[in-house]
């Protein structure tokens, strides 16, 4: 299955909303990679096993499920995870690119591809849509923790 979407990172029009820079941005997306259990519900633990530059080797521990993953990254561009498919875990990998169309501007591109079916049955195509569903809302919440650790770090 592959999905993809655009999260806006800084809405203009709204003055009530920080306006947030893409060196703020990612540093949000970072902290995912060296750290995601802000960001993932469930994950107990994030352990780094390898690092090289621009990529880190990882585990990541849901309980009893335990998964590995790939991050790659270009600095102030794009992050990468890739993770390996398992009896208890499809595997797929996700793309998080920073678009800037316009000075402060600035979007999350999000680009899943998974070794799930792209879905044409009923069943299948249920299920489909409540995994782009979860996706999409996981995506929102990524985008909130960056948000709240870029104003955490600002001085007031």
């Amino acid at each position: 299955m592959k999905f993809e979407h655009l999260i806006e990172v800084n809405d203009l029009a709204n003055p009530l909303l920080t306006v947030l820079s893409r060196e703020e941005v990612w540093f949000g997306l970072l902290c995912r990679a060296e750290d995601s259990r802000a960001f993932l519900p469930g994950l107990e633990r994030c352990t780094i096993l390898e690092r090289k530059e621009g990529e880190l080797l990882r585990e990541l521990n849901f309980g009893q499920v335990s998964i590995r993953d790939r991050v790659l990254f270009s600095e102030l561009e794009w992050i990468s995870f890739e993770s390996e498919a398992t009896a208890e875990h499809a595997g797929g990998k996700l793309v998080i690119s920073i678009e800037e169309p316009e000075a402060g501007v600035l979007f999350l591109r999000f680009v899943y591809s998974t070794s799930l079916p792209d879905a044409n049955g009923s069943e299948e195509a249920k299920y489909a849509d409540i995994v782009r569903s979860a996706y999409h809302q996981s995506d929102i919440d990524t985008m909130k923790v960056i948000r709240m650790i870029a104003e955490s770090g600002r001085l007031q």
